[in-house]
């Protein structure tokens, strides 16, 4: 069976279940973010990652002249963060604590591990722009769960019938 359709393709790629994270980095002196289930790692040697940003998305053209940016993947319990700073045309930091990173970019509290990045490569890609970027620094928060998206909704494991 073969399809075009938008709504066939959400339906069938929904079945795959990923992490959440938020993208966030300074903006001169404004902290600025939008949540990003498109992240991957990509390489080892060097340690690089991908996001692949909306092209509709207003926060990221401030984000991709910064040159810098966070990773915050979510931990489980974190939804309110992920539909926040999933909104649009809002303050999406009002009333979010968050740290420096190491190089001063933003960290949200609580979550599962968080990357500081710096862009390498922008490259156009549909209605998407993938976005290569070096690791320059990383760590891991208090958190041990994540955070899912999986079929249109946010999840999280269930350890306790979880096998490897």
């Amino acid at each position: 069976m073969s399809s075009n359709r938008p709504q066939d393709y959400k339906a069938v790629l929904g079945r795959f279940c990923t992490g959440v994270t938020v993208v966030t980095a300074l903006d001169g002196d404004t902290p600025v973010g939008f949540t990003c289930q498109s992240f991957s790692a990509l390489s080892l040697q060097p340690p690089l990652i991908l996001i692949c940003p909306s092209k509709g998305s207003t926060t990221w053209p401030r984000i991709s002249r910064a040159g810098a940016f966070a990773v915050n993947i979510l931990a489980a319990g974190q939804e309110g963060l992920g539909r926040g700073f999933a909104r649009s045309g809002a303050d999406k930091f009002a009333g979010v604590e968050w740290r420096p990173s190491p190089a001063g970019l933003p960290l949200l509290p609580d979550t599962l591990a968080w990357l500081e990045c710096s862009i390498a490569d922008e490259r156009d890609a549909g209605d998407h722009t993938v976005v290569i970027a070096t690791v320059d620094e990383l760590g891991h928060g208090p958190a041990d769960e994540p955070l899912l998206f999986y079929r249109g909704g946010f999840r999280t494991l269930n350890t306790k019938e979880a096998t490897i």
